[in-house]
């Protein structure tokens, strides 16, 4: 049973948890519409400011956590989101609604998912995350805003994922009130943060968890909510490529710009258990979802069958993390 400290601590952790979540809403909204009103073209926000934008909080969090010397958080968050992010957040999209994927453009984002993934792996290998790997990831993630500029501007005009965000990123805010709203979600977000961060190492070491599990379990659920809302909206407004792509891009940058940043500002050692158990189950999913979603026969499509065995193994794989470390936390 939780004493009085562990529930000043959990108290923190969702008051965090829902500053973070309305900051990114409102961040996202002022980016995008800041963008817009610039006279950039909706795909091109869609794939660089709102993807980046969604991860906002988890880049927040892995900044707040690397600066109190608390990278295995950043890292945990990192790899724990993106495995809600398939398990649990299209995992359940697709059972509320089927997701074809229709649209070329998502279709080249994926084998670029898969190597990002790829690439995290080969730097945790050898059990600790230097600042040259931090660095690799940042330059690869400005090497990945590049080629989605790039992309978005070859894209189709026909392309179902751009009258997606055509009909999503706001064209009816003034300028004025767009900044007002970035400003208002960065603060959000900044607070959210140092709120969520605090809760969260205090609980950890009150219960006798690590903070990686921490990470990986109540704030890769807590950052990942903002995706869940996303792509469950699109999907019933039948905006599916926005509803795969919010994911796509959100796993992305966790890995490059989330890992990237802890891992410059503090390197540190990985925990064993992270190389050993929870990369090969973010990549195990990853490669899930690449296989459900390859376009075999012309009809590439995320069944409500595929969304219900995504959630199946999220929730084994969440149940089998809780279990392992209730010993520690009795």
């Amino acid at each position: 049973m939780l004493g009085n400290v562990e529930l000043v601590d959990v108290g923190l952790i969702v008051a965090g948890l829902v500053a973070l979540i309305w900051g990114a809403d409102r961040f996202v909204h002022g980016a995008s519409a800041t963008a817009r009103n610039m006279g950039i073209a909706p795909l091109l926000i869609g794939l660089t400011i709102v993807a980046f934008a969604t991860s906002a909080p988890e880049i927040v969090v892995s900044i707040q956590a690397a600066m109190l010397g608390q990278p295995g958080l950043a890292f945990g968050n990192a790899i724990g989101s993106n495995i809600v992010n398939i398990g649990l957040v299209l995992g359940l999209t697709a059972i509320v609604r089927p997701i074809p994927l229709e649209s070329a453009t998502l279709r080249r984002e994926m084998p670029a998912l898969l190597a990002v993934s790829l690439l995290t792996v080969s730097l945790f290998l050898d059990t600790r995350l230097s600042r040259p790997d931090g660095v690799v990831m940042l330059t690869g993630l400005a090497i990945v805003m590049i080629w989605f500029v790039r992309l978005g501007i070859r894209s189709a005009a026909n392309d179902p994922i751009k009258m997606d965000y055509e009909a999503e990123i706001p064209d009816n805010v003034s300028t004025k009130m767009a900044i007002f709203w970035l400003l208002a979600g960065l603060v959000a977000l900044l607070i959210g943060a140092d709120w969520l961060v605090d809760g969260s190492t205090h609980l950890a070491k009150s219960i006798g968890v690590t903070d990686v599990i921490i990470g990986i379990t109540i704030v890769a659920f807590g950052t990942s909510v903002p995706e869940l809302a996303v792509s469950l909206v699109s999907a019933l407004k039948g905006e599916y490529g926005l509803a795969i792509g919010n994911i796509v891009g959100s796993n992305i940058f966790n890995l490059l710009a989330v890992i990237g940043v802890a891992a410059t500002i503090h390197p540190a050692t990985v925990a064993p258990s992270v190389l050993s158990l929870h990369i090969f189950v973010m990549v195990a999913f990853t490669l899930v979802l690449f296989a459900m979603t390859y376009d075999y026969d012309g009809k590439a499509l995320l069944s409500r069958i595929e969304g219900i065995a995504l959630l199946l193994a999220y929730l084994a794989y969440s149940s089998y993390v809780v279990a392992l470390n209730i010993p520690q936390s009795s």
